[in-house]
């Protein structure tokens, strides 16, 4: 599936994403620091062991990123989010958050990330206390599915 944004193109799937970009936008964004290149295949692999991904791309360029671990059902993990620097703040990073609960409404959802990030987080409607955190049985409960 591709969707359009700003001028850019989002892409759904977890397969096909190449390494080398993925290694690129780690390594700009501090999550990566070279390393020895029999390595660079975990860039790909970790992409085709999630449940669900998006990347984003300007034309060639992979510009963007977030991928998530699920059981489908219940809960879903938010492992990797990161935007390119000239594309910050652009509401690229919200766009993507809400394409992943978009899978899983009304799941939990858990984002793996660190205390500098929780105010975005917050406001994408996670609750940060000692994780971060977004229970779908709240939005159940105010949609009437549960009690």
């Amino acid at each position: 599936m591709y969707q359009y944004y700003q001028g850019l193109t989002i892409r759904e799937g977890t397969t096909g994403v190449p390494s080398e970009l993925v290694k690129q936008l780690f390594e700009e964004v501090g999550w990566s620091r070279g390393g020895p290149a029999w390595q660079d295949e975990k860039f790909s692999l970790l992409f085709e062991n999630s449940t669900w991904a998006y990347t984003v791309w300007e034309e060639e360029n992979m510009v963007g990123m977030v991928r998530v671990v699920s059981d489908q059902i219940m809960m879903a993990t938010i492992m990797d989010l990161a935007v390119s620097e000239p594309y910050r703040g652009k509401g690229l990073a919200h766009k993507l958050i809400s394409l992943c609960m978009e899978k899983l409404p009304h799941g939990d959802w858990f984002a793996h990330t660190s205390e500098e990030n929780f105010s975005f987080y917050e406001s994408c409607g996670f609750q940060v206390e000692e994780n971060c955190s977004f229970y779908g049985y709240r939005k159940a409960r105010d949609e009437g599915h549960r009690l």
